[in-house]
């Protein structure tokens, strides 16, 4: 599965192209800027995008009104293949948000709904009760996605509802050449409805990939051969800020060594989550961090350790976003990409993880774990990377089997030799390829 050697870049493009919150029904052509960001993306070692929601919505693209029709405010279906056409060219795979768990009130099906109640032959694409009523005061009740009334939830077990979405994925592949899907809520979404998807994707294209949203739980009740082929490593996001921030390398290791470890009983060995420190949902993780001087440690451990790494736009130079500030300050509108230290370090890392087999397939050992020193080995066959963290302010000298003497570090291209044990400067971090 070519998902399984990329590194995905993250846009949220009504955020990123500074698109109005509500839908006001205007037509701009903002989704042509991502052609701007094609030699960004290209220099950071970027080779698939995964696209926040973009068809038409109510506000923030989670509350669909047309699934086969690119929201207004960012422009035309030819413009969004266009878009499409020059990352293909490009060698850039694309994945597309699948909301199927809800939509919007301005879904065509529930207008119709509300305006013929009883008499609409939709009323049973919802779960909806016309004793009741809703916050709206629509004179009828229905369910909402965790009580929310402007995502109403769809009824995945109706028949019409299921050809309608797979009818649109099915174009979506058509029309734009997609590469997957990355599934809301998935821990939600109705499980043979997840078996009808992906039937029909690996049929309609080779290679399909279905990466389903897991905020908790057990990612195998999604993720199989029957279902997603990754999910959204939640565990490891919390674990990766909290061990930086609490001086605790020992809580985001042993949390990898229980999802990877070389143990019999570790829960996904051979899988392939994705990997994340920040997305459109949580705190930048510039914002997140005590010390600034972890940000590129961070990049490594999350590169470094099993995984598909996802790289959300404007964070690989630090961009700044607080949760508590609300959603739209995580997801803010940016002219232009910009470059720095940070942005290097993410390019030599991805440039890592694209050529490693070790990195891609790899299994997890600990080598050495301290409160803020940590080295990992990555091996698969013959192929054998270490992974080399100080998140000390203080120089340290790791002592430990390395099993060779010298190594090519993969981010500065410098050579380390391990006579007499591995200095790690403070603050930095390594990707070792031992020869």
């Amino acid at each position: 599965m070519w998902a399984y050697e990329s590194v995905f870049y993250q846009f949220y493009p009504l955020g990123m192209t500074g698109a109005p919150f509500e839908n006001d029904g205007v037509l701009e052509h903002r989704i042509l800027k991502v052609n701007d960001w094609i030699d960004h993306l290209k220099k950071l070692g970027i080779n698939a995008i995964y696209f926040s929601p973009l068809f038409e919505s109510d506000t923030h693209g989670y509350n669909t009104r047309d699934y086969r029709k690119l929201d207004t405010r960012l422009g035309t279906n030819e413009d969004f293949k266009e878009v499409c056409i020059n990352l293909h060219k490009e060698g850039i795979k694309i994945i597309l948000d699948g909301v199927f768990n809800h939509v919007g009130r301005g879904f065509f099906a529930f207008q119709d709904v509300l305006k013929n109640r009883e008499n609409s032959m939709y009323r049973d694409w919802f779960h909806i009760s016309f004793e009741g009523n809703s916050n709206y005061n629509d004179g009828l009740w229905y369910e909402g996605w965790e009580g929310n009334f402007d995502l109403v939830k769809l009824n995945l077990r109706n028949e019409d509802v299921i050809n309608y979405l797979l009818e649109s994925v099915k174009l979506w592949i058509d029309e734009f050449d997609i590469d997957g899907l990355r599934l809301d809520v998935a821990y939600m979404v109705d499980r043979d409805f997840l078996r009808r998807l992906r039937s029909a994707c690996d049929s309609w294209k080779s290679n399909f990939f279905l990466a389903g949203e897991m905020i908790h739980g057990q990612y195998k009740d999604i993720m199989n051969e029957s279902m997603c082929h990754s999910v959204t490593n939640y565990e490891c996001y919390k674990g990766l800020y909290s061990a930086f921030n609490s001086d605790n390398l020992f809580e985001i290791i042993h949390t990898v060594m229980r999802q990877f470890g070389p143990e019999d009983w570790t829960l996904y060995k051979d899988c392939h989550l994705l990997s994340f420190v920040d997305n459109h949902d949580v705190s930048r993780i510039a914002s997140i961090l005590n010390k600034e001087e972890h940000l590129k440690l961070i990049y490594t451990l999350m590169f470094g350790m099993p995984g598909i790494p996802v790289v959300y736009y404007g964070s690989e130079w630090g961009v700044k976003g607080d949760k508590k500030d609300g959603d739209p300050g995580l997801r803010p509108a940016i002219d232009k990409p910009e470059w720095n230290e940070l942005s290097s370090h993410i390019a030599a890392l991805a440039k890592a993880e694209k050529e490693e087999k070790a990195l891609q397939y790899g299994s997890f050992k600990s080598l050495l774990l301290n409160n803020k020193q940590c080295i990992f080995e990555r091996r698969v066959d013959d192929d054998r990377i270490m992974v080399a963290i100080n998140a000390d302010g203080e120089d340290f000298i790791a002592h430990f089997d390395a099993q060779a003497g010298r190594a090519h570090d993969l981010i500065t291209g410098e050579t380390v030799d391990f006579g007499g044990g591995l200095e790690i400067p403070a603050y930095t971090s390594m990707i070792l390829k031992p020869y």
